[in-house]
This record gives structure tokens, sequence and C-alpha cells, in this order.
């Protein structure tokens, strides 16, 4: 009775359901690695870590960030970090947050993404200059509102980017190494 319609039909049909399932396993992964990302950014706020310069803080929900970069690529790692990015600012900060983590973000990624393809360099130091980045694109983004004094925090800001984006970096890449194979 299961051939009642042929084998090329049968095919079909599994391969609409195979794809179904892809479909759905991505989905569930990207909520799971979008959830994680929002529970460190609000573990983040919790930890009283007072450098004497605004925002500065080490960036817990990047971890989730270099795993998705480079277990799942970089169009996952975009999605699940302006989700992330969003949702955070919504349930955390507010509008002004929202953009500044997006310039941010599209400074560091992008200079992360242009790292990591060269292939000359690994996690920690991706992760570094990604966090000097970050905070440079926070900055571009503070000095068009504020004007340019504002960059007389970047000293402080490159060194706290820094090594941010070192701890982040060799974490991410303890995680990146025991769980490569089995998310993907």
């Amino acid at each position: 009775m299961s051939n009642i319609f042929g084998k090329k039909y049968n095919n079909f049909v599994k391969n609409i359901v195979n794809q179904e399932n892809k479909t759905a396993e991505r989905v569930a992964k990207f909520a799971v690695l979008t959830s994680l990302a929002l529970v460190l950014s609000f573990v983040e706020t919790l930890i009283p870590i007072n450098l004497g310069i605004p925002g500065a803080k080490i960036g817990l929900a990047n971890l989730v960030t270099m795993f998705t970069l480079y277990v799942m690529g970089p169009v996952p790692a975009i999605c699940v970090s302006i989700l992330r990015i969003v949702l955070s600012g919504l349930l955390f900060g507010n509008v002004f947050s929202i953009f500044y983590s997006l310039s941010g973000f599209i400074l560091s990624f992008l200079a992360m993404l242009f790292l990591k393809k060269t292939g000359a360099f690994g996690i920690v130091p991706v992760s570094a200059v990604g966090g000097v980045m970050h905070n440079l694109g926070q900055l571009i983004l503070a000095a068009a509102l504020a004007g340019e004094a504002v960059f007389a925090y970047f000293p402080y800001l490159f060194l706290c980017g820094t090594v941010a984006g070192i701890i982040i970096g060799i974490i991410g890449g303890i995680i990146v190494q025991r769980l490569n194979g089995v998310v993907e």
C-alpha cells in the first residue's frame, strides 16, 4: 500500500518531511541560542562592576555570538545577535541601549568576520578585536549624538574591550572546541 503512488512520489514526500524537520531543528537552535544570550545579558545586569566608564562590561552574551559564528556561520550569528540586542534592549534597557548595542555590533561583527575569514587569527584575537571595535562603534554613535569629546574615553575603552574580548575569546574557544559537532 505504501507504493500506491510510486517510488518517486514517496521519495518526494520523504524529502519534504526531512526539510520540515531540518527547518524545525534550525528554528529550535536559534531559539535556544537567543534565549541563552538573553539570559547571559540579564545575568550581566546583575553583576555590580563599576569601572568608572559608562556601560563598560564584559559582554557575556558575546559568548553566544562567538559560538554561533564559529559553529553555525555568519548569517545565524547575525540573526541571533540582532534578536538578542533588540529583545534585551526592550527587556532590560531602552531604545538608546538598542541603538548603542547595534552600532557596536555592526562594527565589531564586520571586523571579526573579516579576521576570521583570513584564517590567520584564532578565536582569541578575533574576539579581542571584536571587543575593541564594539566599543569604538558605540563611541562613534555617542560622538554623533553628544560631540567628539567622548573620544577621550577611547583609551580606557580600548583596554576594557581588549581584556573583555580576550576573556570571552578564551571561554568561547573552550565552548566551541567542546560543542563543535554536537551543535551544527
